[in-house]
């Protein structure tokens, strides 16, 4: 089954060197090819086992004629995945441009240095959930790799996204647009629902294990903190994200 010609093309796609060289991106699931059509995205490649095909015969029509569909038992299926148990469908997503970045947002969000996929993936679903208009992030996991894409449930298709180098200049250009920088802290000058979030914000959530760097805190306006018991030393970054970030929604409605 290796020997499969796309078996060699598709597993390079599980690294960012191969996705980068490729421009493309591998979606596993039917979910995921879902979201992507739902956007009006056309994979350039579609690969899928029978058995997949005659449960999802309604996708599977919108697909044929507008991209290659390309039908290879589960035994192929399974290598070129990276999932134990895939559930028949692959796609190959051109990096296009993704959505365009909003021109006077709100509410933005800044991730420096997210390393655990799942974490990065759990982020920014609950960003998209809580109306977060676009993403900062600066280095750590490459939200392109499936393990992000899959615990994102996609929504890293839908949220305007640019990676950084440096991410004070986003902090910079920000300040000078009018928006408070909100530094999510173990020990911040004060609890996160004491923070007015209803004016123009960007939240800086920081790396799971040292936190947000120090140049990066000390360019915030203000810093917040999750108050909890001195049992645990901080809370995991997706959990304490997703705190702060529907305190903003809380407060905006």
């Amino acid at each position: 089954s290796r020997r499969h010609p796309l078996v060699r093309q598709l597993r390079r796609l599980h690294g960012s060197r191969g996705r980068r060289e490729a421009g493309v991106a591998l979606l596993e699931g039917s979910h995921l090819l879902e979201e992507a059509l739902a956007l009006g995205r056309l994979p350039s490649l579609v690969v899928h086992t029978e058995h997949w095909a005659m449960r999802h015969s309604r996708q599977l029509a919108q697909l044929v004629g507008r991209c290659p569909c390309q039908p290879v038992s589960a035994a192929v299926l399974e290598v070129m995945a990276t999932t134990v148990s895939p559930d028949g469908v692959l796609c190959t997503l051109p990096l296009e441009a993704g959505p365009p970045w909003p021109s006077a947002p709100g509410f933005l969000l800044a991730l420096d240095r997210i390393q655990d996929p799942g974490n990065l993936g759990t982020l920014l679903r609950t960003a998209l959930a809580a109306g977060v208009e676009g993403v900062h992030q600066g280095a750590g996991a490459d939200p392109l790799q499936p393990k992000v894409m899959r615990s994102s449930a996609g929504a890293g298709l839908h949220l305007p996204l640019r990676r950084h180098g440096d991410l004070l200049p986003v902090l910079h250009a920000a300040q000078a647009g009018g928006m408070q920088c909100v530094a999510a802290v173990v020990h911040g000058d004060r609890s996160y629902w004491e923070l007015d979030w209803t004016i123009p914000t960007l939240l800086l959530l920081g790396n799971e294990g040292c936190g947000i760097a120090r140049g990066l805190s000390a360019a915030c306006d203000r810093h917040v903190t999750v108050p909890h018991r001195p049992t645990v030393e901080s809370l995991n970054v997706a959990v304490a994200g997703a705190l702060l970030l529907f305190e903003r929604l809380r407060q905006s409605r």
